[in-house]
């Protein structure tokens, strides 16, 4: 069987970053390529998968191969892949797949996005454009608005309130203000976090992650020749991906991402692991309540006590079974929609390496998940990794 590991990753900053596309794919490809430990060419890559949406109109056609010209790859096999905030996330899977199936043998994945060139009325536009447009954004439902839906329904059914969302918020600052490559490197005590302005009922200003510029790249290698270019590296124990219904009014319940417990369940099946078996996790918290529903969505705690698990801190970095967001998350690393599925496999790559800065290290961490979901929640996709080759 032919497994799959990442040999390099890295990232910009993120941000409002003073370069362009081009720019900044070729500083995160830099980061990725000198990770590497062996010796490798950009030459010797089969293929490039690059997540992005393309924010405000940018490069639309043929974004990959503008990049990849740019960072010595000109001559690859290359394609863009648009799956909303989910879109790098779909491309890593993308990339090991390919591997996996024996057509290549090293894959560069990323994405990249530039968001922070437009006006806010325009962002307000491109941020829309992943959700429903008949129903829900024609009649003026924003993501805050949708998101704000789940939170109400959430409090309603289970008992859950805005204090524990805001427990989520300082977490995340407090995650980040550590994290060198955040958009957002400030601590927000709890007071401070329940008092933000109010952007949807209930969900205030630190319910809400920035809009940001970035870029993150990943290597893979197929695991014959993996060692030749490391000898750390992290393997892709589990992949699972699924989708969900795209408005809102025609799902079962809005308290769960239903894609995403299809997704968890899939990489935890190929990774022959559980939720417990978990280290750490890097999942798409987009809104605080998202955090909150996917820690119930993946398994870390029953459907219902996701409120109780935030307000305990159990997820703190260190603080319980597993922690959650160590890079500072969506809320505090920022949110280049193309960018953010490879940029939490990035945090996962060096958390797993143990290279991280010891005052932000997940104590003895061996498997960790990232979760990416696109858009309200309509695809998501799930990656386990671990520093040995097969789940046990």
């Amino acid at each position: 069987m032919v497994d799959v590991a990442v040999v390099g990753a890295g990232q910009t900053k993120y941000g409002n970053h003073p370069l362009g596309l081009k720019g900044m794919w070729s500083e995160a490809c830099d980061a990725a390529f000198t990770s590497i430990d062996g010796d490798f060419s950009p030459k010797s890559v089969d293929e490039c998968i690059i997540g992005s949406v393309a924010f405000g109109g940018s490069q639309l056609g043929n974004t990959a191969a503008i990049l990849t010209e740019h960072s010595g790859m000109n001559g690859v096999s290359t394609r863009r892949v648009e799956n909303a905030c989910a879109s790098s996330g779909f491309a890593l899977r993308d990339g090991v797949m390919a591997i996996k199936s024996g057509h290549a043998d090293v894959v560069v994945v990323g994405g990249i996005e530039k968001m922070n060139d437009l006006t806010p009325e325009r962002k307000r536009f491109w941020l829309g454009v992943s959700g429903d447009t008949e129903w829900e954004r024609l009649a003026g439902l924003t993501f805050p608005g949708t998101y704000a839906m789940m939170a109400r329904r959430h409090f309603h059914e289970y008992g859950s309130t805005h204090d524990d969302l805001v427990h989520i918020a300082v977490k995340n600052h407090e995650h980040g203000s550590a994290n060198p490559k955040a958009h957002i490197q400030k601590q927000i005590d709890f007071d401070k976090g329940k008092s933000g302005f109010m952007i949807a009922d209930p969900l205030t200003l630190y319910d809400c992650c920035p809009t940001s510029d970035g870029a993150s790249c990943v290597v893979l290698a197929s695991s014959d020749i993996a060692h030749r270019l490391t000898d750390t590296p992290i393997w892709v124990q589990g992949s699972g991906s699924a989708s969900d219904y795209l408005a809102l009014h025609d799902r079962p319940s809005v308290t769960e991402l239903a894609a995403s417990k299809i997704a968890s369940r899939k990489a935890y099946t190929a990774a022959n692991c559980n939720a417990m078996d978990i280290d750490f996790a890097e999942v798409h918290d987009c809104f605080t309540i998202a955090e909150l529903m996917a820690t119930e969505d993946l398994g870390f705690v029953s459907k219902g006590s996701g409120g109780e698990f935030a307000s305990e801190g159990r997820g703190r970095l260190n603080q319980g079974d597993v922690t959650i967001n160590p890079s500072g998350g969506l809320k505090s690393k920022g949110h280049p929609l193309g960018a953010t599925g490879t940029g939490q496999v990035v945090e996962v790559f060096n958390q797993l390496r143990h290279q991280v800065d010891q005052n932000r290290q997940v104590d003895d961490a061996e498997r960790a998940l990232t979760h990416n979901v696109g858009g309200s929640g309509a695809t998501c996709a799930v990656h386990i990794f671990g520093r040995e080759r097969r789940g046990n």
